[in-house]
């Protein structure tokens, strides 16, 4: 897996903005949108994972990096706990509710898939590249 130069490189993270896009739109509708305090907090679950990512490529370390995944995890766990109850709640249809889990599952996929690999590889981030000696 190659060093990531950009954000917008990273799957994990234009997929957790796609998940953005589909949570926002289901929860814009009826009652789902009329139920501030879920719709506000399942948003802010799914904000959550694309958010923990770019901050966590942000920080320039692969430690960190991995830190930040593992709270993008729990934010996926969130969110899907948030899409159960508004299924309970009947703000969704299964068939929403079932696509939705799916790409919850296939970001919780790709991001657990750079937790491991950045959790055995010997790559340490930009802020560890070492400068150039200088000759005096």
């Amino acid at each position: 897996m190659p060093t990531f130069q950009r954000l917008e490189d990273i799957l994990a993270w234009q997929k957790a903005r796609e998940l953005v896009g589909e949570v926002y739109a289901v929860s814009s509708r009826g009652a789902f949108a009329k139920d501030f305090a879920l719709r506000d907090q399942t948003r802010r679950a799914a904000i959550s994972v694309a958010a923990n990512i770019a901050e966590g490529f942000g920080r320039g370390g692969s430690v960190e990096f991995a830190q930040f995944l593992a709270i993008a995890e729990g934010s996926l766990s969130e969110l899907r706990s948030h899409l159960y109850l508004a299924l309970d709640q009947d703000y969704l249809a299964k068939e929403e509710f079932a696509a939705l889990t799916r790409t919850v599952g296939a970001v919780g996929g790709l991001v657990g898939g750079l937790l491991a690999y950045l959790r055995h590889s010997e790559v340490k981030g930009v802020r560890y590249r070492r400068s150039p000696t200088r000759e005096t």
